[in-house]
């Protein structure tokens, strides 16, 4: 059994896997959770007897730090760090500098080709939007990165004094009130971006990719979306899951 956790920018989530898959239901944790520290060590004390722990970080070293003292102090086992390369379990990275690219993007791509998925266009919603292309080769043909539309109205209302609305606001093209049209127009925004990503996917290649949708606000965005759009729910730890059965490709 190995112990596999998802360093986000917002979050942390954790699971268990076997031979490349999940095991049971993931965890999280908010990093602004009060008293986080012992909310993370009561998660691992719970845990079965595990062998080995992957992490995949994309937050702040602070937050990477904290993990790392708990994984100290609740597991005997050898932690690993998942490293964004050239090719990783299969998918070659349109990047000219691989390292560069988000580990949290190129595990989702992972997870995609290796539920059978290429080609296909992967939308994650966390903190930003990402958008990434993958042939039926597991060629990466390269993305898009924009705030997500919960932060791009976040941003709008810090910077725009007379902007202050009252209550979340209802997604619809013909909004009558600031709280809807704030909304609308992060998420009708966010939508157009996807589709025409899309469409150019299809172009590129020739044929028309799946349309895969993963993080926690991904329901929310799949209504507006042309259909047939598919889940990937925790994208970054199966994929994850699968290179950590795959330690020579690590």
């Amino acid at each position: 059994m190995r112990l596999l956790l998802d360093l986000g920018n917002t979050r942390l989530k954790w699971a268990l896997s076997r031979d490349g898959q999940l095991c049971g239901d993931a965890g999280a944790l908010a990093w602004d959770t009060p008293d986080f520290a012992a909310g993370l060590d009561a998660a691992l004390a719970a845990l079965p007897p595990v062998r080995e722990v992957w992490l995949a970080v994309v937050a702040a070293p602070a937050h990477e730090a904290q993990v790392l003292a708990a994984l100290q102090r609740r597991l005997r086992a050898p932690v690993r760090h998942a490293q964004a390369r050239a090719q990783v379990c299969g998918v070659r990275l349109a990047y000219r500098e691989p390292a560069r690219m988000g580990i949290d993007r190129v595990l989702g791509l992972v997870a995609a080709r290796a539920g059978g998925h290429a080609p296909c266009v992967l939308a994650a919603l966390g903190t930003a939007l990402t958008l990434d292309a993958l042939d039926t080769a597991g060629n990466h043909l390269g993305g898009l990165i924009v705030a997500a539309p919960a932060r791009m109205q976040r941003i709008l209302c810090e910077t725009a004094a007379r902007v202050r609305p009252a209550h979340a606001g209802r997604i619809g093209w013909f909004a009558a009130s600031t709280e809807d049209a704030l909304a609308s127009g992060a998420w009708l925004a966010a939508a157009a971006l996807t589709e025409g990503f899309r469409e150019q996917t299809a172009q590129r290649l020739g044929a028309s990719p799946a349309l895969l949708l993963s993080g926690g606000d991904a329901p929310v965005l799949a209504p507006w979306l042309r259909p047939p759009v598919h889940p990937l729910p925790q994208a970054v730890l199966r994929g994850l899951a699968v290179l950590a059965a795959r330690p020579e490709q690590a």
